[in-house]
């Protein structure tokens, strides 16, 4: 929730608007709405066109950047996250807020990328919880003919507390969720190392004696070689248990579609090829469901960037005929021969694919040509 417009703040609209952005805060434990949630509020509370907010790496860069005002579209074209320099750089070493009536005359100004866009007045300001700084708060172009103004200016400092606040209870509940996945996963790997550790040592055991009895008793020895195979499936379907539980976190948190989006967006910055996504029309999928197309979308994407030498990759996840989904992941790139793969028996990452699809009951496809690019479509049918 975000608080709503506001108009000319008289006594009794400001202290709503201003209860309204700070009781949105306190209901986001993730730290990424915790900061997608207080820019929203600073820039409807202060009325301006645009507000960021950084969160500082130790490298000179930030972990975290989020803008509100700009579209997606031209957030992309902007480019690489910003460094710490300039006014950014400012913002992130005092106390006090800095207010320019036009950011571009100050001496500290180092310019931006050209899709950036055109910003005049500035209102910024730290977020501080005691001696560190968890990040900077950044508003430009206040609407109206006057700038921002000294009650601007202590909005956002009171605001500025509350958001440490807010930060501060996210980054402590994702740690508290980071140590119980670790506890979890370590349990989960003790009991897969008792387990198929178990199944593989009577394997290797029993492999030595068919070894053994090839020669002086092959009958035996075809025995022996029957019960390797079933320790071998054994053992596969323990494994297969274990990892089973290991559910990617971000699933049961954002859900399929904004895991999927922000994956994409991180492959897409991080590549020189183009890596888009579009969902339309799909739900919530069963859980099992859900995973696999999250793998599926994963080893896909591993594939064409790794493979394809392409420069565009589309992922796009559609409602399918029967209430689940279709998932398409296409690359324009150099494309292969199916039949010779399956022939020469290489790219495991189809078969990984083809296990996943079938263990939902889904169908995975392949369609690709030597020069055309490559499509892995997997359709899944839903609860």
């Amino acid at each position: 929730m975000h608080p709503g417009p506001i108009g000319p703040r008289g006594p009794r609209s400001g202290l709503a608007a201003v209860s309204d952005a700070l009781l949105a805060m306190s209901r986001r434990l993730e730290v990424r709405d915790v900061l997608r949630t207080i820019v929203a509020s600073a820039r409807e509370l202060l009325d301006a066109e645009y507000a960021a907010l950084g969160v500082p790496d130790d490298h000179g860069g930030f972990a975290q950047f989020v803008v509100d005002g700009i579209s997606e579209e031209r957030w992309r074209a902007i480019g690489p996250l910003p460094r710490q320099h300039g006014i950014l750089a400012a913002m992130l070493h005092q106390d006090a807020p800095e207010r320019l009536a036009d950011v571009r005359k100050d001496p500290r100004f180092e310019g931006w990328p050209a899709a950036h866009p055109d910003m005049s007045d500035f209102l910024g300001l730290p977020i501080r919880d005691g001696e560190e700084t968890l990040g900077a708060l950044f508003l430009a172009n206040k609407r109206g003919p006057h700038g921002f103004t000294d009650e601007d200016e202590e909005l956002l400092s009171l605001l500025a507390q509350h958001a440490a606040i807010a930060l501060t209870n996210a980054r402590l509940y994702e740690r508290s969720r980071e140590l119980t996945i670790a506890e979890e996963r370590s349990r989960l790997a003790h009991e897969l190392h008792d387990a198929v550790s178990q199944k593989l040592f009577s394997l290797r055991l029993t492999a030595q004696a068919a070894a053994a009895l090839v020669d002086r008793a092959p009958a035996r020895a075809k025995e022996e070689l029957q019960q390797v195979a079933v320790l071998a499936a054994e053992a596969a379907d323990e494994l297969r248990a274990a990892v089973t539980e290991l559910r990617p976190a971000a699933l049961d948190e954002d859900g399929l579609i904004a895991t999927l989006r922000n994956q994409v967006r991180v492959l897409d910055r991080a590549h020189t090829a183009r890596v888009t996504f579009a969902c339309d029309g799909v739900r919530a999928l069963p859980a099992a469901q859900e995973e696999a197309v999250l793998r599926v979308t994963q080893e896909a994407l591993h594939n064409a960037l790794r493979h394809s030498d392409g420069d565009r990759i589309d992922v796009t996840l559609t409602r399918g005929g029967t209430g689940g989904a279709v998932l398409k992941v296409t690359d324009d790139g150099v494309g292969f021969s199916p039949a010779t793969v399956r022939r020469a028996g290489r790219h495991l990452g189809l078969v990984s694919m083809r296990d996943r699809a079938a263990g939902v009951g889904g169908r995975l496809t392949v369609h690709s040509e030597p020069g055309k690019g490559t499509t892995i479509e997997l359709e899944v049918s839903g609860g």
